[in-house]
């Protein structure tokens, strides 16, 4: 099946949710492309730009993408879709050339802030 380019500018909002992890065969051994360069795996979400609906999709890259925040806003290049079946099953695969951050996207690496109780009552449950 063919690979189509995706215009991420059609796309809306795009934010990293899962860091790049290594792409790995059911061995464990990180997969690699034709030229030997190590693949990765990214979890981005997209909000479409019109309405609320939102999606959730695993890219690829050739190396791993660096500066990505869990929640930070990303840009994406060259982004290819392949639709494929196998035994019955079908699916669509995502690769890109490059994620990188979008500098100022206000996310904040750690764990977030536990939200602020009721006023007046303590966290730790009735004593």
């Amino acid at each position: 099946m063919d690979n189509k380019p995706i215009d991420t500018a059609r796309l809306g909002t795009i934010r990293c949710v899962i860091a790049p992890e290594p792409r790995t065969t059911l061995e464990g051994e990180q997969r690699r492309d034709r030229e030997g360069n190590p693949l990765w795996v990214t979890g981005l979400s997209i909000r479409q730009a019109e309405g609320r609906r939102t999606d959730v999709i695993h890219v690829v890259t050739s190396g791993q993408p660096t500066g990505l925040i869990e929640g930070g806003e990303v840009k994406i290049t060259g982004l290819m879709a392949n639709e494929w079946a196998v035994d019955g099953r079908t699916g669509t695969t995502y690769r890109a050339d490059a994620i990188t951050p979008v500098p100022g996207s206000g996310a904040v690496s750690g764990p977030a802030a536990a939200a602020p109780g009721p006023r007046g009552k303590s966290a730790g449950g009735d004593s």
